[in-house]
């Protein structure tokens, strides 16, 4: 048993997954480095958080020259006509309105109507043993196991029994969450398959 656990080498803390009452979710840590969280939460999420690859379509009404489809960079950033570089991490598209509205509105336009909305959401990764480990495009509703099956499904080492979502969390530090086949995955998460020792 304590040559197995020697060859945990990962640092990244781990966290469960779990449900308020309000159904919003909040990572808790967990001291036991083989937990595993429940099912993760579904449905579509109304407040998604921006991030680094999602691309947006942007419509500023009576403006076809600034309505187009942009797609965040690698830290978050809209490059948007007038007026220039917005940082869109962490934002709602509700925000995201606002923000363009309101940096327009005093040099450029009066009162404009900006509408925004997520067109892609940033891919999803899968590494370790799969047959092929890699990004792939974010799905609603898309559990651990089947993104493990457009990975190519396990290899004959996997661990199928533990797997872990690396992602980042609230204050924005990666960690692992313990995960079951069930669990939901959202954009931008690792999925992370184990090779088993015998």
């Amino acid at each position: 048993m304590f040559a197995l656990a020697a060859c945990e080498s990962d640092p990244t803390p781990i966290v469960q997954e779990n449900a308020n009452a309000d159904g919003s979710l909040s990572l808790a840590p967990t001291s036991t480095p083989g937990a595993r969280g429940g099912p993760g939460v579904g449905g579509r999420d109304p407040d998604y958080r921006l991030g680094a690859n999602d691309r947006v379509r942007i419509i500023v009404f009576g403006q076809p020259t600034l309505t187009g489809e942009f797609t965040l960079d690698g830290n978050g950033v809209l490059a948007f006509p007038l007026i220039g570089n917005v940082n869109a991490q962490g934002m709602t598209t509700g925000q995201l309105q606002q923000t363009i509205a309101s940096r327009l509105d005093p040099d450029y336009l009066r009162n404009p109507s900006v509408s925004a909305e997520v067109i892609t959401r940033r891919p999803f990764y899968v590494i370790g043993e799969v047959q092929k480990p890699g990004n792939y495009p974010y799905v609603t509703d898309m559990t651990a196991l089947q993104a493990v099956a457009m990975a190519g499904g396990y290899t004959y080492r996997a661990r199928q029994n533990s797997l872990y979502l690396k992602r980042l969390d609230a204050n924005g530090r990666m960690v692992r969450v313990a995960a079951t086949p069930e669990t939901k995955i959202r954009p931008g998460d690792t999925v992370e398959i184990k090779e088993r020792y015998f």
